[in-house]
């Protein structure tokens, strides 16, 4: 009996973080991704949640909780049920469309950015999600549109950078080269950011002022990073007609295994469409 007993409380102890790993997204070549375990943060929403069930402000600290340790599908049910309380509370909209990208799902993720950005026009985080689901689905002038929105609206460098970086990569894919060579007017050579590295080395590459084997430095290990640089040589490579380079460089952003950054998921759909 105290063997059975014991046993069953490891297995009560345990569940939370087998529960925690679930996986969250299966690529292309069916590599599964799996989220992390909480580690404390979770637990503490979901009691706030307990004590005001109806408090969207913390339906959404839950659902942040969540992402922040890749429980993307754990999350968008999260907002799901914000939703249901609020359905005209636009950053509800934002956080679900921003994780459906996540667990790469970018049809559902337009439809949730479309209706907050009805809701609220001025959202830059809107606008942007907006644009990055366009542009995977492969609808490059409308990601051009809302990148455009974004850089007019950007609050910070950081911001300035990332949409800067999106909107020349969608207009280079529309066809439209001399509106993407104006797109890089904000980026001059005293242009400085704070957490954008990665779009500031690939801005570099487009300003021409780095080569495309100089944009991942030898401190670019982390996975995400390596997925976002590789992801922008590789359509830098494209835009250039140059494909056996570009496919290359996709193969190395989903090689990275950096699947919660927007690279690896881009870096996948391209492969699909070179072959």
């Amino acid at each position: 009996m105290r063997l059975l007993a014991s046993a069953i409380l490891a297995l009560l102890l345990t569940a939370p973080a087998a529960r925690a790993q679930a996986v969250q997204y299966r690529s292309r070549a069916g590599v599964e991704h799996r989220a992390q375990a909480d580690t404390g943060a979770i637990a503490r929403a979901e009691a706030a949640l307990a004590l005001a069930p109806g408090n969207v402000d913390r339906i959404i600290a839950l659902g942040l909780a969540q992402a922040a340790v890749r429980q993307y599908r754990e999350a968008i049910a999260t907002f799901s049920r914000g939703i249901a309380v609020a359905p005209a509370n636009p950053a509800l909209y934002r956080w679900r469309g921003h994780r459906y990208i996540s667990i790469g799902d970018p049809g559902r993720a337009l439809a949730d950015l479309e209706t907050g950005n009805r809701l609220d026009t001025l959202n830059y985080d809107i606008w942007y999600h907006l644009g990055v689901a366009h542009f995977l689905r492969g609808e490059f002038p409308a990601a051009a549109d809302a990148f455009a929105h974004c850089q007019r609206l950007a609050p910070n460098a950081n911001e300035v950078a990332g949409a800067t970086d999106w909107l020349w990569m969608s207009l280079s894919r529309a066809g439209r080269d001399a509106e993407a060579r104006q797109a890089l007017a904000p980026i001059t050579d005293d242009f400085r950011v704070t957490t954008a590295t990665a779009y500031f080395q690939r801005l570099q590459l487009y300003r021409g002022k780095r080569t495309p084997d100089q944009v991942l430095a030898l401190a670019d290990t982390a996975p995400v990073q390596v997925a976002t640089l590789s992801f922008g040589v590789g359509n830098w490579y494209l835009v250039q007609g140059d494909r056996a380079n570009a496919r290359k460089w996709f193969e190395r952003g989903v090689a990275s295994g950096g699947w919660p950054g927007f690279g690896y998921f881009a870096s996948e759909i391209e492969l699909q469409r070179l072959k």
